[in-house]
């Protein structure tokens, strides 16, 4: 055999190692997507503000006193509307991922990432709401970028592992919204939705373009 025979074996073996211990279908268009889906909800939701402030002759200024119960439900009823497109789409794009590559969607690898990811989101998702009933409005921003970036972080075992730094890039941004009260839309559009773009972009051009 030849040095070259050799290296693509040692090729092979990896990529048979990494296909029984970590999800490697994830799409990188799908980050693209959600990150634009998120940008549209976040153009949405400036949209409702930016009427509830011009109901008080008022310019945007981020004081919360503006959310009322009918606007904070309009706004999660935008968040909630993205999260939807974002997942249909994710596992639209995985599955087809998938299926070209010969692999199965849902085996043991993928739901390990699953639950992995899902057990920071739901905790977040908790105290969001928690967050919604004590009228505490001006830190959901900052919280579930922060709960979102430790799902992602918590998750990157399971997957590609520099999707970690999509993580530790959102938890910091949570964390400096926090000092930005009233801001948080503009942290949120910056977190799900510039941060996705650029990950999926770099994801899609670096690892699927390369490999087909």
């Amino acid at each position: 055999m030849t040095s070259s025979d050799y290296l693509k074996d040692i090729k092979e073996i990896k990529h048979l190692m990494n296909k029984s211990s970590r999800f490697i279908s994830l799409s990188g268009l799908s980050g693209i997507m959600a990150g634009m889906y998120a940008l549209v909800g976040a153009w949405f939701a400036r949209r409702e503000l930016s009427i509830a402030y011009e109901t008080r002759n008022a310019s945007y200024t981020g004081d919360t006193s503006v959310l009322t119960e009918t606007i904070t439900f309009k706004l999660m009823t935008i968040a909630a509307i993205v999260l939807i497109l974002a997942v249909v789409t994710g596992i639209m794009l995985t599955q087809r991922k998938a299926r070209k590559n010969g692999e199965r969607i849902f085996d043991k690898t993928a739901i390990n990432l699953l639950i992995n990811f899902l057990i920071p989101l739901a905790t977040g998702g908790i105290f969001t709401l928690i967050l919604l009933q004590q009228g505490i409005v001006g830190l959901v921003a900052p919280t579930t970028l922060v709960f979102y970036g430790l799902a992602c972080v918590n998750a990157s075992k399971y997957t590609f592992g520099h999707v970690k730094y999509l993580g530790y890039a959102n938890i910091i941004l949570g964390l400096i919204a926090t000092q930005y009260i009233g801001y948080g839309l503009y942290f949120w559009a910056i977190g799900f939705g510039v941060f996705h773009i650029i990950y999926g972009g770099l994801m899609y051009v670096l690892l699927e373009r390369r490999a087909a």
